[in-house]
């Protein structure tokens, strides 16, 4: 038995996945049909090719991520059936429940698309798995990383997905903090309590350039020393480096094309931006010669100045009209597979991060 990244890894996509089938969680009722009416119910008429390719690409990951989890715990001999029956019977839920919302409709046909994908997915893993990948990626890994890299990983995977959801500042990821206030404050109104919340003297400033050029500074270091904390020394992190970030680009890059069409894909790199660019890579190379045993400490630090930062600034109108076509147009599917992940990675590090400094006290 193997401890495997791909285990964590798709338990949050199946809590993603929820959450995008059943968002947005609102006027649940009985519309007059059975849970499972969808299955005999006439084919629909409105599908499109991106609803076929959405429902199948969707499940692709959940599969291959359960069958290589069966396949390196070896708890279980068959994972194509394992990867199946998972994901089946978790798309069939998901309809069922939709059947209760009324912004939802429940369909035979997503099922079997989503069935289909999670099939792709499992058999992808096993065709892998013969031919000898999955061996090289796990002596690649004893190379490249610490034995106890699991969460580390599973952190640097989903970086280029929370990347996904536009953020209000190139490379801002966790900025709740207005919402969440604003969200108590409905929950408040019209009782004594609403009293007991802080207010402003003014109104959040936007950021100036050079608070701006620190915050996506912070936004590209972080991830840089969260890979360092698991990463070995030496001349693989200084590769690590200008790829990851490479990396975390073109998934900006593709937000833009997602949310606001292929020609503002850079239309976020301003002068700010492209300054921090170039300065992270520059310091993230030069903290690659940090020991290990630092790295959490100033990924912490960093983390502490990020939010602060990040939670300071304004939605802009700009952000928010993108916001709403993301939670009510076509990415409806795509806003619990980003968007939690968005609000929520830095705050995942941060939790990482202080249980590896626990541990290294603990260890002294």
């Amino acid at each position: 038995m193997h401890k495997t990244a791909a285990s964590p890894l798709a338990l949050i996509y199946a809590v993603l996945i929820v959450y995008a089938s059943l968002y947005p969680f609102a006027d649940w009722r009985d519309q007059g049909m059975g849970a499972w009416a969808f299955l005999l119910a006439p084919r629909s008429r409105y599908w499109t090719g991106f609803d076929v390719a959405i429902n199948v690409v969707g499940y692709v990951p959940f599969g291959g991520l359960l069958a290589l989890s069966a396949l390196r715990t070896g708890r279980l001999i068959r994972p194509l059936l394992f990867a199946f029956l998972c994901a089946t019977l978790l798309s069939l839920c998901m309809e069922a429940l939709q059947s209760f919302l009324p912004v939802r409709v429940a369909s035979r046909e997503d099922w079997l698309l989503n069935t289909a994908g999670a099939w792709v997915g499992a058999i992808v893993t096993l065709l892998l798995e013969r031919l000898g990948a999955i061996d090289r990626w796990s002596h690649f890994r004893r190379r490249w990383f610490i034995e106890s890299s699991r969460g580390g990983l599973v952190l640097l995977a989903t970086w280029p997905l929370a990347l996904l959801f536009p953020p209000p500042v190139p490379f801002g990821l966790g900025q709740i903090f207005e919402r969440i206030e604003a969200q108590v404050a409905d929950e408040l109104a019209d009782t004594p309590f609403l009293d007991w919340l802080p207010v402003r003297d003014i109104e959040l400033q936007p950021l100036l350039p050079s608070t701006e050029l620190v915050c996506v500074l912070l936004g590209l270091l972080i991830p840089c020393l969260l890979g360092f904390c698991v990463i070995r020394p030496g001349f693989r992190r200084l590769m690590f480096v200008p790829i990851f970030l490479a990396v975390g680009v073109f998934a900006t890059a593709l937000s833009a094309v997602l949310s606001w069409g292929p020609e503002h894909a850079w239309a976020w790199l301003d002068l700010p931006a492209e300054v921090a660019l170039v300065a992270a890579l520059v310091l993230a190379a030069l903290l690659s010669l940090v020991p290990t045993r630092a790295c959490p400490s100033l990924m912490l630090l960093g983390l502490g100045l990020y939010l602060s930062i990040l939670n300071q600034a304004p939605e802009s109108p700009y952000f928010a009209q993108t916001l709403q076509e993301w939670e009510q147009g076509r990415f409806i599917r795509f806003n619990g597979l980003a968007q939690w992940l968005g609000w929520c990675w830095p705050y995942a590090v941060l939790a990482y991060a202080l249980v590896l400094i626990w541990r290294r006290d603990t260890k002294n």
